[in-house]
């Protein structure tokens, strides 16, 4: 009988749980499609003691996940326990440095310190996987690292944390404020006490930092990533963008302009009858492009006990059965970091001021668009009572500079009431 390949699982909190439920649930299946027996042997947790509704008795427990990492009866370690340094990474660089592989669902450690991890497991010959750690149940990994791999690809992008996605599609169906909603997505749990790190983009920026990386070959620095939150997406932004046809996402796009890398998190437009356009609630989406396949849409659940679990036990399974490839989809020694890019690509944007009701007033907003080279689209006054009108402008194609250095020319203007508001339009 082929021998078992021996799991050592490191953190049981929900994700965890769900990978020794779907581990137990499905022993002769996981064992048919690997080709031999998949058991884990010892696991380890803050607590032994919290009831977590699974029956452990049969493994051994580790109080220190690093101990657990170095135990002669375990062939892979799994590491759901989060953050990128502290015992997640000690764990993962026992793990590897002792010649076992390593499963991970931690995005904040493998954008953070991925491809030095990845350098480790080439030289140790084993495998370093992180599919659950992108996307939840998606794919994603999988189909750039394998099924896209004779493609040279031209951008990727998506909806890439189930919260934002969550809030923006509730403020327009309920036609509620961003407060409300956020607290009612705390109060059904989409939402942490301290939503900061979802709502502020760093979450999804993180993702799209792992997958620009096996994408363009490239590692991506995270500090040098244009990363903004939704949390100055307003309704009325929601309800404008629904009349020009659009609808407002936090969307991650990396993609190569000129020589540079240009990667960012951000709110945008995008149109409400593409796919990302149409994507509700805390569903994921990826879209990729390719040079021979052209673009392919994946979907799904991006978070989640079921989800996140099914990601990890595929890498499992992979593992099982012998593939073992460079974690980024190339050996770590070729991937070179890209040039920062020094303008980005152009896009088109849209704008949205308060200014004063008076005459003359459009003409020296035009005119200050104007003398940054900025050319009008669409410019429509939204109906208002009282001496202050909401105004806006839909521009051509222009370099976000350009339109910087304008924007900061209207809000100095003593016509314009409030900070004008500027969301780029990605066009799919």
């Amino acid at each position: 009988m082929t021998e078992p390949l021996r799991i050592g699982l490191a953190g049981l909190g929900t994700v965890g749980t769900g990978v020794v439920r779907m581990l137990q649930t499905h022993p002769d299946l996981l064992a048919a499609r690997a080709g031999r027996p998949i058991e884990i042997t010892a696991v380890s947790a803050r607590s032994r003691r919290r009831d977590r509704g699974i029956d452990l008795s049969a493994y051994a427990w580790e109080d220190d996940p690093v101990a657990l990492a170095k135990r002669d009866d375990v062939d892979l370690v799994v590491e759901v326990m989060g953050g990128e340094n502290g015992p997640a990474r000690a764990t993962a660089l026992a793990a590897l440095e002792g010649g076992k592989h390593f499963v991970t669902a931690n995005k904040a450690m493998m954008a953070r310190h991925g491809t030095s991890l990845a350098a480790v497991a080439e030289a140790k010959g084993v495998a370093l996987r992180f599919e659950a750690a992108v996307a939840g149940g998606i794919p994603v990994v999988k189909a750039l690292t394998e099924g896209l791999a004779g493609n040279a690809i031209g951008r990727v992008m998506g909806v890439l944390n189930g919260t934002c996605n969550y809030i923006l599609t509730r403020m327009q169906a309920e036609d509620a404020p961003y407060e409300q909603v956020l607290e009612a997505a705390q109060r059904l749990g989409y939402a942490e006490a301290d939503p900061s790190f979802d709502v502020g983009g760093i979450d999804a920026a993180q993702k799209l930092a792992l997958l620009a990386t096996i994408a363009f070959g490239a590692p991506v620095d995270l500090e040098s990533m244009i990363v903004e939150g939704i949390e100055r997406v307003s309704l009325a932004d929601i309800e404008h963008a629904a009349e020009l046809g659009y609808r407002i996402k936090l969307l991650g796009v990396a993609q190569v302009t000129g020589e540079a890398l240009e990667a960012r998190m951000q709110p945008c437009l995008v149109p409400a009858g593409s796919p990302i356009g149409q994507l509700e609630g805390v569903t994921n989406m990826v879209v990729i492009e390719g040079d021979f396949v052209g673009r392919i849409v994946l979907s799904g659940p991006g978070a989640g006990e079921g989800p996140t679990a099914s990601a990890i036990v595929g890498d499992i399974v992979d593992i099982a059965r012998g593939l073992i490839i460079p974690p980024f989809g190339r050996p770590s020694a070729s991937l070179i970091p890209a040039a920062r890019p020094g303008v980005g690509a152009q896009a088109s944007y849209y704008l949205r001021f308060l200014l004063a009701d008076a005459p003359g007033v459009l003409a020296k907003v035009a005119t200050a668009l104007g003398e940054a080279d900025i050319s009008i689209n669409r410019m429509r006054q939204v109906e208002h009572d009282g001496p202050e009108a909401p105004v806006l402008i839909v521009t051509h194609r222009t370099e976000r500079a350009r339109l910087d250095a304008a924007l900061a020319t209207i809000a100095g203007l003593d016509v314009c009431r409030e900070a004008p508001v500027a969301i780029r339009i990605e066009e799919l």
